[in-house]
């Protein structure tokens, strides 16, 4: 398949997901692991959660991640991948909790070899 994009999320660390349980209200899930779930659930082809070692997001100062703590504002990353089209209704669907979101959309290139071509070329 030639038509795979790459949606990268990111998010500070202290972002949370809406209140959809009960028991959310008492304590709301972190947004990352929400949209890992929701995407799982929307049949996203593929879903990473990178945590970053240092990095500030916009209007924020650079912060690093530490074993005994991290700012609230540190950010993270969930990249999706599947199609455009699968990855913008996922975007529409779920618009009112990225508020706090920086969104990347990359398409995706890859070179194909042909068949009976030469994938490298020969020297000489």
């Amino acid at each position: 398949m030639n038509d795979f994009a790459v949606l990268r999320l990111y998010i500070p660390m202290s972002a949370r997901a809406r209140a959809t349980r009960l028991w959310h209200h008492l304590s709301p899930p972190q947004l990352a692991h929400q949209l890992l779930t929701q995407a799982r659930r929307a049949g996203i082809r593929q879903a990473l959660l990178f945590h970053v070692g240092s990095g500030y997001l916009p209007g924020e100062k650079p912060s690093h991640a530490h074993v005994e703590g991290t700012a609230g504002r540190h950010p993270q990353c969930v990249e999706l991948v599947d199609t455009e089209e699968a990855l913008r209704a996922f975007l529409f669907e779920h618009h009112a909790q990225l508020h706090a979101v920086q969104a990347v959309l990359l398409r995706c290139e890859l070179p194909l070899a042909t068949e009976g071509k030469a994938t490298h070329a020969s020297a000489g």
